[in-house]
């Protein structure tokens, strides 16, 4: 696979193709071993921003507009069969982003979207430090280890930090400075929203607001954790996506009354 993809399971016969996108500072590697838990005939393809993965000679993008471009291009070609989106965090309100983009364009549009941990536009811009990209080095190390995720010796080693450290500031620069418009038109594209009960970030109330962003809202699923509630959940998810993305081909294949 290509740049931006990668693809754990190629399927070039698959008969839908699901994107995952990941949070800040994090990277494909979010969703490692995940394909095992989906159907036989679905591709999962692992999306990476610029600045790791494939493409970690490219510097970061640091504005959601630019990544959101960026992506919509680089998933352009493999889009020729039915695909829904999961995004986590960042990779939620990303994979919003492209597939606003995507259902404005020619290109086929995602059968469903699944964001996790991400507020709503209509609901604010949520809690957490404000712009996190500026914090001090030791202020941002500190906010990392209380939400977790982040590997230990990425936040204790002073060498690895400075190498990791550009990426994690120019994603929540993205993060901090996403400004969409909350009175756009809703999308005409299933979504269903997903988060921890106990997330510092992103409480139930803002998840719940995008059902003011789409046509088709599929509810909101809701499981014991904090922000990053999905690594002990990983099979729930799972399941819950595979009945969302089903229910959403059962009804597009019904016959009109």
């Amino acid at each position: 696979m290509r740049g931006a993809l990668t693809c754990p399971r190629p399927r070039p016969d698959a008969t839908l193709r699901l994107f995952l996108f990941h949070h800040a500072g994090g990277s494909h590697l979010l969703y490692r071993g995940w394909e095992q838990l989906f159907p036989a005939d679905w591709e999962l393809c692992l999306v990476d921003a610029p600045g790791r993965g494939r493409l970690s000679d490219r510097p970061a993008l640091a504005r959601a507009d630019r990544l959101a471009d960026y992506l919509a291009g680089e998933l352009a070609d493999r889009l020729d069969r039915p695909y829904a989106f999961f995004g986590h965090s960042m990779g939620a309100l990303v994979a919003w982003e492209v597939a606003a983009r995507l259902t404005a364009s020619a290109h086929r549009p995602p059968l469903w979207l699944g964001l996790s941990a991400c507020g709503a536009p209509s609901t604010g811009h949520g809690s957490g430090p404000p712009a996190r990209h500026r914090l001090s080095d030791e202020e941002l190390r500190g906010w990392l280890r209380e939400m977790g995720a982040t590997p230990p010796a990425v936040l204790d080693d002073d060498l690895l930090w400075k190498v990791f450290a550009p990426t994690f500031r120019s994603d929540f620069a993205l993060v901090d400075t996403w400004r969409p418009d909350p009175d756009a038109a809703p999308l005409p594209v299933a979504l269903s929203a997903f988060g921890g009960t106990a997330d510092p970030l992103v409480d139930r109330r803002r998840l719940a607001g995008w059902e003011q962003h789409t046509r088709d809202f599929r509810g909101l699923h809701v499981y014991s954790g904090g922000h990053f509630y999905l690594m002990d959940h990983r099979r729930l998810i799972s399941r819950q996506i595979v009945a969302a993305v089903s229910a959403v081909r059962r009804a597009a294949a019904a016959p009109v009354r």
